[in-house]
């Protein structure tokens, strides 16, 4: 992950969707002048504004996959809105996404590139 996240660096600015940014702060070990003072180090930007386009797409895919789930006799839901926030931001306002769970986008962000 640290040499994916060098070489996502080397070919441009780096930056996290809000929900990421609160999802950081609620590490069980991570206090908030830590976050700050890694996010400052790594030169990742927090974008605070998603933005209507970033919503209403995440709405949509997600209103896709809770249809998908539930005509396959999945049930309920298992995923949240945030992941779709997130890929939906990294598709919209960045150009790819870096992800440790390649496998939650791979279905419904077919045209977001995944590393």
């Amino acid at each position: 992950m640290a040499q994916a996240l060098g070489q996502a660096q080397a070919e441009g600015g780096l930056v996290i969707a809000a929900p990421i940014f609160a999802e950081l702060l609620a590490h069980p070990r991570a206090t908030g002048p830590f976050v700050e003072e890694f996010l400052e180090s790594t030169r990742i930007d927090v974008d605070f504004d998603l933005g209507e386009t970033v919503w209403r797409d995440a709405g949509r895919r997600f209103a896709a996959y809770a249809r998908r789930r539930e005509s396959s006799a999945g049930g309920d839901t298992k995923r949240l809105l945030v992941d779709f926030l997130i890929g939906s931001h990294a598709l919209l306002k960045a150009d790819r996404l870096l992800t440790l769970d390649a496998r939650r986008y791979r279905t419904d962000f077919r045209d977001l590139k995944l590393l």
